[in-house]
């Protein structure tokens, strides 16, 4: 497919914007080419600036899961912006949708909305240090909880260690008091909490990793970390950003049935626009200001816009079978894949968890960071490619996980099977 004009608008976007994008994996660094400048999107196709249409598992990673311009959504934006877009001070609509939320996330009596995900797992993590009086968290390799210094650390595997500075501008003393152990290890866990137990004050935790793929937790493991947390009067944080209402109505909490005391949400909740929030029991929150003595504050938090795109889209997620249908979908996709590389002869692994999927060149089982950094790259690349040549548009990075929306319908499985054959067969080629 010709991509002249997003390359034109990539070299002018290069001269005013660092790297020509304004979030990293945009530039397609790990797959090489052209990153496609996005000019439009309808349910589950979006087109190009050279006009070329694709079908979309990215859905602006993961909130548009009823589809790109949804009706109802539409609807109820243009209702909200005729009112205003914006005005930094209460609105009905703030009240309708932290309603909504408590009245579907198991562990939320209180909810504050932000902006982004990064607010919600910062303020969630300053929230648990003020109401324990402890400096410590413990967070786990390969899960992201934003670009907060605190939480952008790099660490060896096997047991918990201290964090070091994963990025350029992070100082040591930011990262000293992160603790990090492997996902899925909950012995690594076990040896944090016999070393530094009381000084933790939370765990953070994707219950469902999003960011080294798709990474579902193994039996016990969710468990055990609400387990350990309670024993030593540390807080359990799920950042269920991604997760939430996305593999259940309730989240991954209500999926696994582990009740954490606090929990981070983004995307879905706001329908497709800037929104987030975070949540937990009653007496946590009340510890926030202006009630309690914990500061946290954002001028277009509780944007009525996006609360208005938030309330429309878990409107229409409360429809009996929305979720069943979700993962009937998510479910032949994953399938449809692993049957087509089997019968190629090329080594991959899907997973799946609602209306989340994951693949790996790897024969599997990924269960850890380390696991899906064994995944063929060069295979990843050569099948990317093929994929997106055929109309299919995938996350540009092999530790990304993907998303099928409503708006995916059989003739889109159909098809996108169809490019996956030919692709397969391109990367089962490199060795």
């Amino acid at each position: 497919m010709a991509s002249r004009r997003s390359a034109g608008l990539f070299r002018r976007a290069r001269k005013s914007i660092p790297g020509g994008v304004n979030s990293p994996v945009r530039a397609f660094g790990s797959v090489g080419g052209t990153p496609r400048f996005l000019a439009r999107g309808k349910g589950c196709r979006v087109w190009d600036a050279d006009g070329n249409e694709y079908i979309d598992y990215v859905g602006s990673w993961g909130p548009l899961i009823l589809g790109h311009a949804d009706p109802s959504v539409l609807r109820a934006l243009r209702a909200a912006a005729a009112d205003g877009t914006s005005f930094g001070a209460p609105t009905e609509r703030e009240i309708d949708l932290a309603e909504a939320i408590v009245a579907a996330v198991p562990s939320i009596e209180r909810v504050r909305m932000v902006s982004s995900g990064t607010e919600a797992s910062m303020s969630a993590i300053r929230l648990a240090r003020g109401a324990t009086g402890r400096k410590r968290i413990l967070k786990f390799e390969g899960c992201y909880h934003g670009h907060v210094d605190a939480l952008l650390v790099g660490a060896g595997s096997g047991v918990a260690t201290l964090g070091i500075p994963g990025s350029p501008g992070v100082p040591e003393e930011f990262t000293q008091l992160t603790l990090q152990a492997p996902f899925n290890d909950l012995a690594a866990v076990e040896d944090a909490f016999s070393r530094w137990g009381e000084e933790i004050a939370c765990v953070i935790v994707e219950p469902v990793a999003g960011n080294m793929g798709c990474v579902p937790p193994l039996p016990g493991f969710l468990e055990g970390l609400r387990e350990l947390c309670t024993r030593a009067g540390a807080l359990l944080i799920f950042d269920e950003v991604m997760t939430g209402f996305r593999v259940a109505f309730g989240g991954a909490q209500e999926r696994y049935g582990v009740v954490p005391d606090l929990t981070c949400l983004g995307k879905v909740v706001g329908g497709g626009l800037p929104a987030a929030a975070f949540g937990g029991r009653a007496d946590l929150m009340d510890q926030m200001a202006p009630d309690g003595p914990i500061y946290q504050a954002g001028t277009l938090s509780g944007n009525p816009l996006a609360a208005a795109a938030g309330l429309a889209t878990l409107e229409r997620l409360r429809r009996p079978g929305s979720y069943e249908a979700l993962a009937k979908r998510t479910r032949q996709l994953a399938e449809g894949l692993q049957t087509l590389a089997d019968e190629i002869g090329v080594e991959l692994t899907t997973v799946v968890v609602g209306g989340m999927f994951g693949f790996f060149f790897h024969p599997g089982p990924v269960q850890s960071f380390e696991a899906a950094k064994k995944s063929h790259a060069e295979r990843f690349r050569r099948f990317f490619a093929a994929m997106l040549e055929a109309g299919v548009y995938l996350a540009p990075s092999p530790y990304e996980a993907g998303f099928v929306s409503l708006s995916h319908g059989p003739r889109d499985l159909d098809q996108t099977l169809e490019a996956a054959r030919k692709a397969l067969r391109r990367a089962a080629r490199v060795r």
